[in-house]
């Protein structure tokens, strides 16, 4: 989540796209790419378009709702809700546990900190510590001043506020950008801040939807869940993304694509919901609909088959390491 505000210019008078600069390349020329509305929350009855770049083809939200982040991110939003309301999500998060055990056998040294950039309470830096005791020392740089107190009884130091504005003299040997990066107005400039922080060996891991997706091309026009709308402001796929890490002074160490069940369940709920088949409401995000752990499920290990076929789901890990001197864009 981030507040930072886009150059923005009058639309194009055919009304199809936007002079608003690419926040991925920074170049102007975008045509329109859907409408999309909060199916998930319903925290607006507004419809939201989202463009595609012409040079990059990164998507993203224009205009984003920079001042309107009290509204899109509700009290019962599923990042902030407690261990009960957002199980699916914790358990699904907590599978990622063996990727983090390599990153971290590889990082050499006692004493390691790790920085988990919109972390919320700190659960997953938890995790981090039981699966590596070197890890000394934990951050987190959150908005959601409400966890601050849980993550300081958890032993973590924590920011309240944008990447952008922590300072520290500690580097970190770990960054995460878990399901972060799209929510922000200027991935780059988190990117060339993060970068910063890093220790020489530091590792940046991100998860980030996927637009080469099957689901993003079958329900790009039907409120696909990837769009996470009005919450997801930027998209990438593959090539886009690791020409921005490029020119932000990265390498991709390592990259694989991995299940996208919750774009998936939202999807379809969202279609059954547009007949009237079932019901979702501000008071019951469909996070907590009785039929989306099932889809979940389901396609979860769709997904996992068409992985080992060569597919390639809706969502994506980026491992990040500061590019040789010669190679800094």
């Amino acid at each position: 989540m981030n507040e930072h505000t886009i150059e923005r210019e009058a639309p194009g008078e055919d009304g199809t796209g936007t002079t608003t600069r690419c926040p991925g390349c920074q170049a102007r020329g975008a045509v329109r790419w859907a409408r999309a509305r909060d199916v998930e929350y319903h925290t607006s009855d507004q419809e939201f378009d989202y463009y595609r770049c012409v040079r990059c083809g990164a998507v993203f939200l224009d205009p984003m709702p920079v001042d309107r982040l009290a509204q899109i991110y509700p009290a019962n939003y599923y990042a902030y809700a407690s261990d009960e309301q957002s199980f699916v999500h914790r358990i699904k998060d907590r599978l990622d546990a063996v990727r983090l055990r390599r990153i971290l056998s590889g990082l050499s040294g006692d004493g390691l900190a790790v920085l988990d950039v919109g972390g919320g309470d700190g659960w997953q830096l938890d995790v981090i510590r039981d699966i590596d005791p070197r890890v000394t020392f934990t951050q987190v740089v959150d908005l959601d001043t409400a966890a601050q107190a849980r993550a300081a009884t958890r032993g973590h130091h924590f920011f309240c506020g944008r990447v952008e504005e922590f300072a520290t003299e500690r580097r970190f040997d770990l960054i995460l950008l878990i399901n972060l990066i799209e929510h922000v107005s200027d991935p780059g400039e988190v990117l060339r801040t993060l970068r910063r922080h890093l220790t020489p060996q530091g590792v940046i891991l991100i998860k980030t939807p996927n637009m080469d997706s099957l689901d993003a091309r079958l329900f790009r026009h039907r409120d696909w869940g990837g769009y996470h709308c009005p919450r997801h402001w930027v998209l990438f796929d593959r090539q886009n993304f690791t020409r921005l890490a490029t020119r932000c002074g990265f390498a991709v160490r390592r990259f694989a694509y991995t299940q996208g069940a919750p774009f998936w369940s939202t999807s379809i709920l969202a279609q059954l919901a547009r007949r009237g088949w079932v019901r979702v409401c501000a008071e019951r995000p469909m996070t907590q609909h009785p039929l989306f752990p099932l889809l979940a499920a389901g396609f979860a290990g769709f997904d996992l088959v068409r992985m080992r076929l060569g597919g390639r789901p809706s969502q994506m890990f980026v491992e990040l390491v500061p590019a040789p001197a010669s190679d800094d864009r």
